[in-house]
This record gives structure tokens, sequence and C-alpha cells, in this order.
């Protein structure tokens, strides 16, 4: 079994929060540390000075927020240590921070989030287990044999030991024949050749909360105009004039139908996870704090005044003469069972295609030029919206980069399950 794997000198602990805010240290499903909000208490792992959540799921640093969360398939971050006072350190720092969600949970970070002002100081405690405990071996190696080599190819479905898979298998072209009403949830009918999204539903813990097929998030139907307003990007590229796209959310929870706003003379594909659809296959943020940095590819996406988000598709080369919308989604967060999201401010999100491809390499100074810019949409919870609908780009790759302007900032976990969330390619 796997767990055969684990390094024998491992020592586990669970982990209180003292300082700016207190209390024991939970997780959401998708394995975000949480101070507050009423979770039971995670356990957690340590050797080599690497941690481990009691999911197996390796703890990391996420860029460029730093973060503190554990992910499926990840290789731990290095460098954490418990002191003789059962203190948790990294790098030998016991300083952490708490920056908040919610009105109630926070989440743990290394460093203050910029542009957050309610972050605190914290110190975080194992209750004296495991003092002055680093270990003597790294989970580095059960991880990379757990992964499959994913480190060979851009993205993998989640082992099935994992209940809360984020993106389908990178060849998949999703048809689904089983019929849906209008009224059902985006998402509630998973993709019929993904054995592992099955296995989601057997595996996860009764305290999931999940969508009945006739419940749907209540959805407004706008349209959006493109601003005139060029957003930034960052230096070293150019953006291109394009003619201005509409976006409209999908029809709301009534069985009427509603259709959606024509852009460039095509009419705009379905705004939920039903019929032929794309996730994204490379995640790659960008950071004009670190514009040489390259974060490689992740689960996360966040989008802030100094953080944009790279965001690869690869389209199917089936899709020839089809239309295809590239479409965002952001549910009411009590819609979400395995994904999570930070959301404030009130400005839009931007969204240009690149010139040419990005790589797990590419950096701010090395994002290739925009080739146009596609649209700039004031987002608010509980929609979802067309960037834009065109012929379907069959048989290339296509990179999408999302930014912010106007003091907007978004973060979230990219998810194809009930409720979706994220930005998707749906095929018509």
């Amino acid at each position: 079994s796997a767990a055969a794997l684990l390094p024998r000198d491992r020592c586990c602990f669970q982990l209180t929060a003292s300082g700016g805010v207190s209390g024991s240290v939970g997780q959401l499903n998708d394995g975000q540390n949480r101070v507050g909000g009423g979770y039971s208490p995670a356990t957690y792992c340590i050797n080599g000075g690497s941690i481990i959540d009691n999911n197996d799921r390796g703890c990391i640093l996420t860029p460029p927020t730093t973060q503190f969360q554990c992910d499926q398939g990840a290789t731990p971050t290095s460098g954490f240590t418990i002191s003789s006072s059962g203190q948790i350190q990294y790098n030998g720092s016991n300083a952490f921070y708490a920056c908040p969600a919610t009105d109630s949970e926070y989440n743990i970070y290394t460093n203050p989030v910029e542009g957050q002002d309610k972050c605190v100081q914290i110190t975080l405690g194992s209750s004296g287990k495991c003092s002055g405990n680093a270990g003597s071996a790294s989970f580095a190696s059960y991880i990379a044999t757990s992964t499959s080599s994913a480190s060979s190819i851009q993205i993998n479905p989640p082992p099935s030991s994992y209940f809360t898979p984020s993106l389908p298998p990178l060849t998949q072209s999703t048809a689904v024949t089983s019929s849906i009403s209008a009224g059902s949830a985006p998402g509630s009918s998973a993709p019929q050749a993904s054995t592992y999204s099955q296995l989601a539903e057997s595996l996860a813990p009764q305290s999931i909360s999940s969508l009945s097929s006739t419940q749907s998030p209540t959805l407004q139907l706008s349209t959006y105009s493109q601003s005139a307003q060029s957003p930034s990007i960052p230096a070293g590229t150019s953006s291109q004039a394009a003619s201005a796209n509409t976006g409209t959310t999908a029809a709301p929870s009534s069985a009427s139908s509603i259709l959606p706003s024509e852009t460039e003379g095509s009419s705009a594909c379905q705004t939920t996870l039903i019929g032929a659809y794309q996730t994204p296959h490379l995640i790659v943020p960008v950071s004009s704090s670190q514009p040489d940095h390259a974060y490689g590819t992740q689960y996360n996406a966040t989008v802030n005044s100094g953080t944009s988000t790279i965001f690869n598709f690869d389209i199917p080369q089936d899709y020839h003469g089809r239309t295809c919308s590239i479409i965002f989604l952001l549910p009411e967060q009590s819609q979400l069972e395995t994904s999570a999201y930070d959301f404030s401010g009130t400005g839009s999100l931007t969204f240009q295609e690149l010139s040419v491809p990005a790589d797990q390499q590419t950096t701010y100074n090395s994002l290739p030029s925009s080739r146009r810019q596609l649209n700039s949409i004031p987002i608010q919870s509980g929609n979802s919206y067309v960037v834009t609908s065109e012929s379907c780009q069959a048989g290339q790759t296509e990179s999408i980069l999302v930014g912010s302007q106007g003091g907007l900032k978004l973060s979230f976990f990219q998810d194809w399950n009930p409720a979706a969330l994220g930005l998707f390619i749906t095929s018509c």
C-alpha cells in the first residue's frame, strides 16, 4: 500500500495557532489550512524538513503569496522544523501570518499578503509533540513514487486515493451523453470517461454536502462590453487592439432558456461543463515582485495588481469547424464542494491571448507578447461569464493571460468538480 512507502521516522502532530488569532488548524477539502471556521483539527507529519498531511498530500508554500496548504501529488516544501518548545519554524523563523479568507476564517502564510491590511502575526505550536524534530530523510521520494513521474508531463489525473480531482486527463475530449435538465448545477454530470470522477463520490467524506440533481445556483443574466481602456500587461509585452467582444452569464436556474449574446457573429457556447469542454493543461502565475522567477505549473491561480496567471489550453484537432467559447465560472462559495477562492475589490478581470504558448519556465520578464485583448469583465460571485466566442483554434495550444485592473484581487483553486470554478473552453 502507499502507506508502506512512507519513511518510518516521521513524527505526526496537530497545529494550534497563537497570537493575532488563535485556535486549532483545520483544512478545507482541497488542502488549504485554516484557522477558525470550526474545522476538525488536521493531522500533519514531519520528516526531513518536509511536512505532509494525514491524506498524504505534500504541504507547500504556494507562489507568489506563500500560502501554507497541502496539495495532492505536490513535492512538499523543505525547511520546516519543530523547535524544542514545540513551535513550527520555517527556515529558522517561527513567524507565520494569518490573513482573512472569510469573516471568521484565516489562511496561513509565511509572509504578509500584499494589499491585505488585516493580516496578523501568529505562531504555530505542535502541543509539544515532535519537539526538536526535522527528521533524517525526506518525503520527496515518497511523493515522487506516488505521483507516477508527474514531473515528466504537464498535468496528471490525480490518483484514485484523491477524492477531489481538479483536472481531467490531458487527452480527454469530454462528450457527455446522459441527459440533464436545464436547471442542473454546473458540472453536476461528470465526464463519463473519467473513472476517478466516479471514485470521487464514493471516497468523499460524509461531511461534504453535494448539490442534488435538482439544485441549481442562482445566476443573474448580465452582458458586458469590452472596455475601451486597454489593461496594462507586464513589461516587455505589447498589446494589439481587438474589436469589442461581449460576455454573458449562463441561463438562470429556471427551465426556460435565455440565449446568450452574440460575439463576432457567433453564438456563445454553453457556460456549464456539459457537452464538449477543455480544462487548462498548464496554469502558470507570473509576478512583478519576482520578475525572473518561474513558478511552474500550479493548481491555484492568483490575480492582483502585481500578479497575473497564464492558462494553456490544447484544442483538439476534431474541434475544427466548431465554435469555442472561453468561459469564466465564479460560483458562490456555498456552492463549492472541493474548491475555494479569495475575492476582494470591485475592479475587473482582464483577458488576453498571448502570441505564442507559455510554458513552465515562463516568467514575468519572459512573458510572450499579447496577440490581442479579449475582454475586460467586472465580476461578482454567483455568475458565469463568456469572455469571447469564435471559431475553435483546432490542433493548437491557446495561452490566455488573466490579469486584473481597478484593485480586484482573486485567488482560486481551479476545479471542474461541482460547482466548477475557473477558466474553461466549451465547444458547440
